[in-house]
């Protein structure tokens, strides 16, 4: 099989230097079919470096036949092959690969909201991954329905995707992104023992504390790509309103133009032009669903498109992004939920200002 090499540079690079793989380890990779290039040139990789890997396949369908058919007790209960990846595992590598981003579209909300609930001891594994400083990398690989969502062709696509991960030219993709790594430590040295925030923009006027909370520098390790900082905020100081500008996806789901309104930390109003319905129900799921528990900057120049994908569109330079729900540990936050929700909003036009001073305006860093 003709491997595209960037394929290979991808596989090496995650290897390497987001997970740092070390002769003897356990490492596990969970994908799915349309990933297998990645999942071979990965496999291969970790042999190369001396350690153990492990395969665990999603099988397309799945997840809308246990919508469809489980009972409640089903949809609630936590894989047991997941949670051992997350606990025992030395590196975990998660690549997405869907075939079919839309597939449960029309699965009602409380259904979705019950799977979540089962997935939640996986995700709090993830946490504490996280809080301990444990290896572990989330990737894409493109499949034809993430070209389709982003309105692109496939190897349109492609193009993007290898862009944005720093492995589409000939020089040395890690030293790329301890370049960018360098420039982002520099943000956060400077917001390490700030107080308050707070972000103007188009319908949006929103303040929090971060008081005693870390910037965390999103490297390339745990997100492939990466680019962005980020932190989780106190979460019960979050007042005032913010919009979003962007479409965001979350279940297969597309929500456009969301609108919260914060008071004493909670969303007490939340609007959408589209998908106002899912937005509600996933506000409703529990308690944390309603509080903020990230707030973050984009920096990576090579993602400069919405794709209707997290993983790339809260990573646009001149964006911010908020999460509803599950905070980071490793930030400070303390915020726990079943869902962790990134929404993006342009910030070409606004301000972030800190303690006073203006960090970033108008999509570029000020200081």
């Amino acid at each position: 099989m003709l491997l595209d090499p960037r394929v290979e540079r991808m596989a090496t690079t995650i290897t390497r230097y987001s997970l740092g793989v070390q002769p003897g380890w356990m490492v596990t990779v969970n994908a799915g079919p349309a990933a297998m290039p990645l999942v071979l040139a990965f496999y291969t990789a970790v042999l190369e470096a001396g350690a153990h890997p492990f395969v665990l396949s999603e099988i397309p369908g799945a997840a809308e036949i246990l919508l469809a058919e489980g009972s409640e007790q089903q949809l609630t209960y936590a894989d047991p092959y997941r949670l051992y990846m997350v606990e025992k595992s030395d590196a975990v590598l998660r690549i997405l690969s869907e075939e079919n981003t839309r597939s449960t579209s029309n699965t009602d909300p409380v259904l979705l909201g019950l799977q979540k609930k089962g997935q939640a001891p996986i995700s709090a594994g993830f946490s504490r991954r996280i809080a301990e400083a444990r290896p572990h990398c989330l990737t894409l690989f493109p499949t034809q329905a993430y070209a389709q969502d982003a309105e692109m062709s496939l190897s349109e696509f492609e193009d993007f995707v290898f862009r944005a991960c720093f492995v589409d030219g000939d020089g040395d993709p890690a030293e790329r992104w301890r370049e960018l790594s360098r420039e982002q430590q520099r943000i956060v040295d400077w917001l390490a023992g700030k107080h308050n925030v707070i972000v103007e923009g188009r319908r949006t006027d929103l303040s929090f504390s971060i008081e005693g909370r870390t910037f965390i520098n999103s490297d390339g390790k745990r997100n492939f790509p990466s680019g962005e900082v980020f932190t989780s905020p106190v979460h019960e100081t979050v007042e005032g309103t913010i919009y979003f500008d962007y479409p965001s996806s979350y279940n297969g789901r597309t929500v456009q133009g969301v609108e919260l309104a914060f008071e004493g930390g909670v969303v007490t109003r939340a609007s959408a032009q589209a998908g106002e319905d899912f937005l509600k129900a996933m506000l409703d799921l529990d308690p944390g669903a309603r509080r903020l528990g990230e707030f973050a900057i984009g920096t990576n120049a090579g993602v400069d498109r919405i794709t209707r994908n997290v993983l790339f569109d809260e990573k646009i330079a001149g964006t911010i992004h908020c999460a509803l729900g599950n905070a980071y540990p490793n930030a400070g936050g303390t915020n726990t939920s079943a869902i962790h929700w990134d929404i993006v909003k342009d910030m070409r036009e606004g301000r972030v200002v800190v303690d006073g001073e203006t960090l970033y305006e108008n999509g570029k860093f000020a200081i």
